[in-house]
């Protein structure tokens, strides 16, 4: 007969297993990449939101999008994880050993069977808007992260997002245009900020995508006029717009993009270019949710 687990000095106390297993769900956690998961997480449930959506489809929709933002998360960082080893991120949890690669390959399969599950609950037309990005995120981490195509997996995921809310809608109808355009920039500039940080390690393993082929100041450059041109479109295209709104949105967009250009040219390894397109980003999505409310 088996009692409490006791600690060297034979008071109760908790099994050996017990940190390791904490680290392991801390682990997961960070390798699911939180913050942009959770980030387009947020702007598709606003979004959805605004399109006047019921409750439970909004609910629903946000489950799909969570699920299908883990599984290219966690898929990132199991697929890379002989090349995260081989540069030494200790940051990351699986290359750190924190998290086995068997787990996190049950844990992306399974977000993944989870979001196509949610996504076919929403119907047919939504769910091919919501899966064709979850493809192109797995089809980026299978290997077109690697190539010229990098930024092509960006641009259709952001855009095919935002029109899921609308093919859930009752008639099934297709958003303004100027949406899922405004989005695929907006993705664009998403791949660039995500990637500029790392060029240098990926070099070293053999990655070489848009914007490794660019180079750290063309790519910035690039990042802050497709952000600056979402900001445009944003601003001019809402037909509900007054003529002030759009001047003022898009001379705002095309100051810091000329800002965050002139930075990077002057100073290519400085952050005050990077910071200055995540102005431009946050400003973006900010358009994007209010002229679709």
């Amino acid at each position: 007969m088996t009692g409490f687990p006791t600690t060297p000095d034979g008071a109760p106390g908790r099994t050996a297993t017990s940190p390791r297993r904490r680290g392991m769900l801390l682990g997961l956690a960070g390798a699911c990449h939180p913050v942009p998961g959770l980030a387009v997480t947020a702007v598709a449930v606003l979004l959805a939101a605004g399109t006047g959506l019921g409750v439970g489809e909004v609910v629903l929709l946000g489950a799909a999008v969570l699920t299908g933002q883990l599984s290219i998360g966690w898929s990132n960082d199991w697929i890379d994880a002989a090349r995260d080893r081989a540069v030494g991120r200790t940051d990351k949890p699986v290359a750190a050993g924190t998290v086995p690669v068997v787990v996190i390959a049950v844990a992306a399969s399974t977000a993944l069977a989870a979001t196509i599950v949610l996504s076919v609950l929403l119907g047919l037309f939504a769910a091919a808007a919501l899966l064709i990005g979850v493809a192109a995120g797995w089809a980026y981490n299978l290997g077109l992260k690697s190539t010229i195509w990098s930024g092509a997996t960006y641009l259709l995921a952001f855009g095919a997002l935002p029109i899921a809310p609308y093919a859930a809608l009752p008639g099934q109808p297709w958003p303004p245009w100027w949406i899922p355009v405004a989005g695929a920039l907006l993705g664009l500039g998403a791949h660039f900020a995500n990637v500029l940080p790392d060029l240098r390690t990926d070099a070293e393993t053999g990655v070489r995508g848009l914007p490794h082929r660019l180079g750290a100041t063309a790519g910035v450059i690039v990042m802050a006029a497709a952000l600056a041109a979402a900001s445009v479109i944003l601003g001019v295209a809402p037909a509900t717009t007054s003529s002030t709104f759009a001047l003022t949105v898009s001379a705002a967009g095309i100051a810091l993009a000329a800002a965050t250009a002139l930075s990077a040219v002057r100073a290519p390894r400085s952050p005050v270019a990077f910071r200055l397109t995540i102005v431009i980003a946050i400003l973006d999505v900010v358009l994007l949710i209010t002229t679709t409310t």
